[in-house]
């Protein structure tokens, strides 16, 4: 709303595409919201989207940049979470666990608090502190019943370090759990419960045509080949054939 009507419009439509592409192709998205930034970088909303697409081309020293200065110009702290995790992936997990115990955590909603223990846990495992992941992520929002958007990664990322420290019973349970909440296809909790039943998956389609190869069923590669064996014996039929009508001139 801060924009001229017409810049508005541009800066709003790189904006669309980041959204749109920012899960199937990040790279695409990334290279939109580089224009946005280019037009409107002191839109608050133009630097987190841009910390967003640098996030998600793991260019986390660019997004963590963006996200702070989104965050001191909206003067919020849901971008908290991410921050930590780009400090994370920065190779710096100390630091993202001291920002899990500020007090910006409070100010965070339920599912921003959610978010955060999860950071703190997967720091907690860069450190290969595995009992303390475990322990970090016991709460009573993992112990609830209820199902809300971030449940189904809070149960997979517990089965996780469950599996990760060797509890390999109380994980495929976790795994289970996860799976049950998990509606939308977040997680992989169903691949990961078939490879520890030994489950392994097989392409059908893949199947049927080494079938069709090993029952003598002609492919083109075959086909390929007969023909050219076909032509060779022509070749040396009409061989003898010439030498035959020399023979007899």
């Amino acid at each position: 709303m801060s924009l001229p009507k017409g810049l508005a419009e541009d800066v709003s439509r790189n904006l669309v595409m980041v959204a749109q592409l920012i899960d199937e192709d990040p790279e695409k998205a990334y290279g939109y919201s580089r224009v946005a930034l280019r037009l409107a970088s002191r839109v608050a909303a133009v630097r987190e989207a841009a910390g967003f697409a640098a996030y998600a081309t793991q260019k986390y020293s660019e997004a963590l940049a963006e996200f702070r200065a989104a965050r001191r110009m909206s003067g919020g702290v849901e971008l908290w979470p991410v921050m930590a995790d780009c400090e994370r992936g920065l190779g710096r997990p100390e630091r993202a666990l001291a920002m899990a115990g500020e007090p910006e955590v409070q100010k965070l909603d339920k599912a921003g608090q959610v978010e955060m223990r999860l950071v703190a846990a997967g720091a907690r495992r860069d450190m290969d502190q595995l009992d303390a992941a475990i322990v970090t992520l016991q709460s009573p929002e993992l112990a609830s019943s209820a199902v809300h958007p971030w449940t189904a990664r809070l149960r997979y990322a517990y089965a996780d370090a469950l599996l990760a420290a060797g509890r390999e019973r109380e994980a495929r349970e976790w795994f289970a759990k996860a799976l049950e909440a998990d509606k939308d296809g977040a997680t992989d909790a169903s691949d990961r419960l078939a490879e520890m039943d030994g489950v392994e998956f097989v392409d059908a389609f893949v199947e049927d045509e080494a079938d069709e190869d090993e029952s003598g069923l002609v492919v083109e590669g075959d086909l390929d080949d007969d023909l050219d064996e076909d032509d060779e014996d022509d070749e040396d039929e009409d061989d003898v054939l010439g030498r035959g009508d020399g023979d007899k001139s």
